[in-house]
């Protein structure tokens, strides 16, 4: 792959844009078109607006607004004027965000008009030079600046190490780590995927993407934007993920990617047929494990049979069941094969290769592994191996032919309906509430969600707890993807002879919880 003499990840998606920029790019969900010359343009005016700005060299824009267009042409614009993207998920709360903006130190803040009363203030008191509002109905004081620039910039020459983007990603021990993204990172990840996924360019007659997916995290944002932008594919443009309206517009698409709660969703459309689904060439799957059963059931009822795929936020994709049928059949229950430039081993816990079909953990290197984690730099050594390697985290097999199997993982991660949860960051809110002296949270088994967080809460002597006031106060304070689905108050938690919780025991205790 020859290096490009700019390395900005914002050139290589512009040169892919089709030779005719009047044709159509994104169509939205209440049937706004917007052509390829309008991305180009209007990622010129607000990249101006930022360059007028005169921030510092590789600073932070922070963006917590909801999905829109306009939110993708801020996320090309940043690209664009050289600045780092660090996108906020929309459910983040007060004590988060104050968190991710004193860590990060964002010049520019992006809200909601509707959140901008307390997001101001935390951005405000943390030193941010510039707050903006961005609403999913096309105004908002970005667009209003934005409108009295040039629609014309030059894209600004990095380098292939400097940093495109920053992605928070939950701490085991409760502290946010932010995984820095380089141009290198993310362009060299697109690239490989265009070629892996069979992206069709304009000339080869185009692919259409179905795009339900949020855009603060890996999968919407990197994986699915980066391929239909690198491929010159027009998208299907919807804010929010509604199974019917998805359904309805498989027929004018070629390419869906969901995370596996969107699969069930939509398989409880009656609209769903191997007729709605004739004209479409890939559906991917990922960011959580895709149920045997929700793959089966997928491809009875549609003929076609799902791709699924592995990555995290701190590698974008790792490994993929093929698309050509030459490279191997899609395995339910697997994630495929280590993507082009991946190296992927499996090592025992004192550091030795396991052999075929031995559980192990992953560890990887490539062109797509992250820089490491901002401002931590004995965390990001502790992650990595002595030759280079990141721990992922999770613990996996590789089996003869080379399929990946991920098992489960290493530090009690929760993924539900696609999203991390890590319960020590919970345990902390739990255990700070009046009259707690100690809990433990778990994920069991949820037929949307694939897992939901279930807390075990032990009360202090003479105090006296109530689970749903417990529920109650954390959706106060933590976004509404990490609030667990159940909470018991219970005497004692089982322990080992050590005094260490024992999680598997819980586990094991409230799995058939949601069952029926």
């Amino acid at each position: 792959m020859t290096e490009p003499t700019n390395a900005n990840l914002f050139a290589a998606l512009r040169a892919a844009f089709p030779s005719d920029l009047d044709q159509i790019a994104i169509e939205t969900d209440d049937d706004l078109l917007y052509s390829w010359r309008d991305l180009d343009r209007a990622s010129a005016m607000i990249a101006n607006l930022l360059d007028a700005l005169k921030l510092e060299e590789g600073a932070r824009i922070a963006v917590q607004v909801e999905k829109s267009v306009e939110a993708l042409l801020l996320y090309l614009a940043t690209l664009r004027a050289g600045y780092v993207f660090l996108p906020l998920n929309t459910a983040y709360r007060g004590a988060e965000i104050e968190y991710f903006i004193g860590n990060a130190e964002p010049e520019v803040v992006v809200c909601s008009s509707a959140n901008a009363s307390w997001v101001a203030p935390i951005a405000t008191a943390a030193g941010t030079r510039h707050v903006f509002t961005l609403d999913d109905n096309r105004k908002g004081t970005l667009l209003d600046v934005a409108a009295q620039c040039s629609d014309r910039h030059t894209v600004v020459t990095k380098a292939d190490d400097d940093l495109a983007a920053i992605l928070y990603t939950s701490g085991t021990t409760g502290r946010s780590k932010g995984a820095m993204l380089t141009h290198r990172n993310l362009r060299s990840n697109a690239e490989v995927l265009k070629d892996y996924w069979g992206w069709r360019t304009a000339e080869q007659g185009g692919d259409v993407l179905v795009h339900a997916l949020p855009i603060f995290h890996v999968h919407g944002l990197f994986v699915a934007i980066h391929g239909a932008l690198i491929s010159g594919s027009k998208m299907i443009w919807l804010n929010r993920f509604d199974p019917k309206r998805v359904v309805a517009r498989l027929p004018e698409a070629t390419v869906f990617m969901g995370v596996p709660t969107l699969y069930v969703r939509m398989l409880a459309e009656r609209g769903l047929t191997r007729k709605s689904c004739s004209n479409m060439r890939l559906f991917i799957s990922g960011s959580a494990p895709l149920l045997i059963e929700t793959f089966n059931e997928w491809r009875e009822r549609t003929g076609h049979t799902i791709l699924e795929r592995y990555g995290m936020s701190e590698t974008v994709m790792l490994t993929s069941n093929p698309y050509n049928a030459v490279s191997g059949e899609r395995r339910g229950g697997t994630v495929g094969f280590p993507l082009p430039g991946v190296q992927l081993r499996v090592r025992d816990d004192e550091g030795k290769p396991c052999p075929t079909d031995e559980i192990g953990h992953i560890e990887v290197d490539g062109p797509n592994v992250f820089a490491g984690y901002w401002r931590m730099p004995e965390k990001t050594k502790e992650e990595f191996t002595a030759d280079g390697y990141f721990r992922t985290g999770d613990v996996g097999k590789v089996d003869g032919l080379g399929y990946v199997t991920i098992v489960g993982r290493s530090k009690d991660l929760i993924i539900s309906g696609g999203y991390n949860v890590y319960p020590a960051e919970i345990e902390g809110y739990i255990n700070e509430m009046a009259g707690v002296a100690e809990s433990a949270l778990v994920g069991v088994p949820h037929a949307d969600f694939g897992e939901v967080g279930v807390a075990i809460v032990i009360p202090r002597a003479g105090a006296s707890l109530d689970g749903e006031a417990i529920i109650a106060e954390l959706k106060s304070k933590l976004a509404n993807f990490k609030i667990p689905k159940r909470c018991f108050v219970v005497a004692e938690l089982p322990r080992n002879a050590m005094g260490k919780v024992q999680k598997a025991l819980l586990r094991e205790q409230h799995k058939r919880l949601f069952e029926g």
